[in-house]
């Protein structure tokens, strides 16, 4: 794919390829589709079906409750993707969750529409889930893949 393709993947694109991960079983720190991935792993398969994939990321700890400090997740996600406001939230935007205040982000997910989001999360295979009220509380930020445009199938017109 050509710069210029790159330039104009629109959201519609990668809600097909998210989609295509559904499926894939739960491995922790996996990134391969119909084999195993976590929740990271389907970002990175994700954007790396358009984007040069991004850094391999540290090891790190399958305990979602791990209550370090280190805002690792949010930090990697604004090295390269594009913040988006959170009340701003479109379909194929990824969304970054905290299970408790004060903790740091530890999970993410892809939003389909305004009602559901694809996620890996341990025990299930990735999966096309309710954006509940729980997970809308839970949200901590919200992330753009670079260089997307908004795909008019949305009713959200272009970005």
């Amino acid at each position: 794919m050509t710069d210029a393709e790159r330039i104009s993947v629109s959201a519609a694109m990668i809600l097909e390829e998210a989609m295509s991960w559904i499926g894939t079983p739960y491995k922790h720190q996996a990134c391969c589709k119909g084999a195993g991935c976590d929740c990271l792993g389907l970002i990175r398969g994700v954007y790396g079906a358009f984007w040069p994939t991004p850094e391999t990321p540290p090891a790190y700890n399958p305990d979602w409750a791990d209550a370090d400090s280190e805002e690792t997740l949010a930090n990697a996600a604004g090295r390269y993707l594009l913040p988006v406001d959170a009340e701003a939230w479109q379909p194929a935007h990824i969304l970054l969750f905290r299970y408790r205040k004060g903790f740091p982000a530890k999970h993410a997910g892809i939003l389909v529409d305004d009602s559901r989001f694809i996620h890996a999360q341990a025990g299930a295979c990735v999966s096309l889930v309710s954006f509940s009220p729980w997970w809308q509380r839970h949200l901590c930020g919200v992330y753009a893949f670079p260089s997307f445009r908004q795909s008019d199938e949305t009713g959200k017109g272009a970005s």
